[in-house]
Formats: C-alpha cells, structure tokens, sequence
C-alpha cells in the first residue's frame, strides 16, 4: 500500500501533494554557513546565510522571500 506522499515520475516525489505540489519544508535548501565566509545573493550581491564554498543558485532571506511571492500560486 502506498501512501500519498509517494508519487511517481509525474513531477512529484516523497514529500510532494498528489497534485505534484511539495510543501515548503521538504523542498531541497543549502547548508547554513557557521560563519563568514558568506555566498553573495546572486540578485542583490548582498551576504547570504550560505557558505561561500556552496554551488548553486543563493539568496539572501530578502530576495528568497520575494522570489517566493513571485512564484507563489495566487489561486
């Protein structure tokens, strides 16, 4: 018996809504930094909460807040 947490390959995985939504706290994030050096935010090139050494897209809690209004379904 599967659960509905365990979707398939239809954009959807452990953690995602059977609609293929995922809820906030399971989404992929960076390791937080235990101090500097910070990543720059990648919009406004002000220091993150990430380490320096990560790769990949970092967003200051400004921006990633933002972003996330932008992305967010109006619905």
């Amino acid at each position: 018996m599967s659960s509905d947490h365990d979707q398939g390959p239809d954009d959807s995985g452990p953690g995602c809504e059977p609609g293929g939504y995922c809820l906030i706290d399971t989404a992929p994030r960076p390791p937080r930094a235990d101090g500097p050096p910070y990543a720059d935010c990648v919009l406004c090139r002000e220091p993150t909460e990430y380490p320096e050494s990560y790769r990949g897209i970092t967003l200051c809690p400004v921006c990633e807040w933002q972003e996330a209004q932008r992305t967010a379904c109006s619905g």
